[in-house]
């Protein structure tokens, strides 16, 4: 399998009610099966989850994270990584004051799932292509340093390709393989993004039609609670 990445440049400055499928067909042709991959940022600023604060003061966000949590898992300073209420263990409960306006924060969509039904569903109603959309965001991750992006929403691609039940190259059954492709996905787009790019979105081409199926982030990434060891 070949995958192409291709950054959709020259994209405007996204404000509240802006119709990011259209935005996205101006300035990219797209083919069927094609994955577009759209930061939350631009997510968030059409769907107009911002919020002023106070420019002058570097702690002003701060009530909106902890109103954004729905738990704190731990406090560092003045860093907080809590759960929110999509199911995301984040810092900051994913409240952002990057690449948005002075004296603004971007919180996370409410339902990042349906918004990438919505761009998706936009795409196929303007050029009767089916595509896959993923919506990204940046997250930290523990116990290892660095950064990376990660799908917080998907529709027309699989979130986890489940491996269990074939057999490796030595030809022994796989028990536990669950691939996190929308991750994966995610983060290669992200190599032609970049953080300080202006480039909010990519295309990427060549996906196994195999994982083209109706997906979603929060029913198949994120591990319930009796699943996890560390909350």
């Amino acid at each position: 399998m070949t995958l192409t990445i291709i950054p959709v440049e020259e994209l405007p400055e996204v404000k509240p009610g802006d119709r990011v499928a259209e935005l996205l067909l101006e300035r990219v042709e797209l083919r069927a099966g094609d994955v577009v991959v759209v930061t939350q940022k631009i997510v968030s600023k059409a769907e107009n989850r911002l919020e002023p604060v106070d420019a002058d003061d570097p702690l002003a966000h701060k009530a909106i994270v902890e109103r954004e949590s729905v738990r704190v898992l731990r406090r560092r300073g003045d860093l907080i990584v809590s759960e929110t209420a999509q199911g995301f263990v984040c810092a900051n409960a994913g409240v952002d004051l990057s690449n948005v306006e002075r004296g603004w924060v971007a919180l996370l969509p409410v339902d990042a799932d349906r918004s990438a039904r919505r761009i998706r569903d936009a795409i196929r109603a303007r050029t009767g292509l089916d595509v896959g959309v993923i919506v990204s965001d940046t997250f930290g991750r523990p116990w290892r340093r660095g950064l990376t992006d990660v799908a917080i929403g998907c529709a027309g691609v699989a979130a986890v390709v489940d491996l269990r039940g074939g057999v490796d190259t030595y030809g022994r059954e796989l028990l536990v393989t669950e691939v996190a492709v929308a991750d994966e996905i995610a983060a290669a787009a992200e190599l032609v993004m970049g953080k300080a790019r202006g480039i909010p979105a990519a295309v990427v081409r060549g996906i196994d039609p195999a994982w083209l199926r109706e997906g979603s982030v929060r029913a198949e990434i994120v591990r319930p609670h009796g699943e996890d060891l560390f909350r």
